[in-house]
């Protein structure tokens, strides 16, 4: 039985008004303009395509919809591709605790912005987070589940005390090495230990990825580049690990498109979001690996105070994924 967790929120919650964020694709080079606002109960997080010949495109942002998870993860439907590199919006909404969300973008990609999830977790600050009338619901995973790709592996397996993400990486380039980071994942942790972690790459990759079509809007501005002997940005790093964490940040997004938060941990070794889709793909494909279940809301008194304590079905007690809105 996990300890008693004192809570806020136990009702599932959207943003109160939309914000909107102006940035360049960091694949394609194209400006794009992203807005977020508010979604339904239950609607999760949705994408709207605008600005296409043939009217708005809409998908729902989860597991099915993923198409192409190459150097980003790409969302689509039975017509194609929709929008791609969307890891970095929905790790901040599933780390800052909005459950449904609504996500135009009237480009292919999401912007990249600085290459972190900060710019995000601004807009979500601008438009403001609500509570709605329906009980939040989680996905607990009851049994571990594992998928290898070589030397690299993930796995989700049960974890009493919420969500909890650990990330490793091992890059043969020095500057880089081996890296690792963990974090229980809650708005306040998710705001200052991850947000301001910035996409990362090499130099000597970068012929390569444009003779490919990719990094066309990669610049010093918005990832963190590594040639074989020293960090290239003026300006250095945000946190001596912060390729992991971004790593960590990319799981979280990857992650959210479970389609409800999750309750278990998680642990990635070289991962990235091939590996995170596969493992979240295999999690889903047997319902004997996890169960939804509800949170319910009472009333008790601690120290003299009126508290909201969240339960869930079975006893458990949910962690604190909606903000502090007081």
């Amino acid at each position: 039985m996990v300890g008693s967790l004192r809570m806020k929120f136990s009702r599932q919650t959207t943003l109160r008004s939309q914000a909107t964020v102006t940035g360049v694709g960091v694949h394609s080079g194209r400006p794009v303009n992203l807005t977020i606002g508010p979604a339904s109960i239950d609607a999760g997080y949705i994408f709207v395509r605008t600005g296409l010949d043939g009217g708005d495109r809409e998908i729902q942002a989860n597991a099915k919809s993923v198409v192409a998870t190459e150097l980003a993860t790409v969302l689509g439907d039975s017509d194609g591709p929709l929008v791609s590199t969307a890891e970095h919006v929905l790790a901040a909404l599933r780390g800052m605790g909005v459950d449904n969300a609504t996500i135009e973008v009237d480009g292919p990609e999401v912007p990249i912005m600085d290459g972190s999830a900060a710019p995000f977790v601004a807009a979500i600050d601008q438009a403001g987070v609500r509570e709605q009338s329906a009980p939040r619901r989680f996905i607990q995973i009851l049994k571990p589940v594992r998928v290898s790709h070589g030397d690299s592996f993930g796995e989700l397996r049960p974890y009493a005390g919420g969500f909890r993400v650990e990330v490793e990486i091992d890059f043969a380039n020095p500057v880089i090495g081996r890296q690792n980071y963990t974090l229980g994942v809650e708005p306040e942790a998710f705001r200052r230990e991850i947000a301001r972690a910035r996409t990362f790459g090499c130099m000597s990759d970068v012929a390569r990825l444009w003779e490919m079509g990719y990094a066309l809007g990669a610049s010093f501005e918005n990832s963190v580049v590594f040639d074989d002997e020293r960090l290239l940005n003026a300006e250095g790093l945000r946190y001596a690990d912060e390729c992991a964490r971004h790593k960590l940040l990319d799981a979280i997004g990857d992650l959210a498109l479970a389609g409800l938060p999750i309750l278990g941990a998680y642990r990635s070794m070289r991962g990235g979001h091939k590996l995170n889709h596969s493992v979240l793909t295999a999690l889903l494909a047997d319902r004997t690996n996890f169960r939804v279940i509800e949170a319910e809301t009472t009333r008790r008194s601690v120290r003299g105070h009126a508290e909201a304590v969240t339960r869930l079905a079975g006893g458990m007690v949910a962690p604190a994924y909606g903000p502090d809105m007081s």
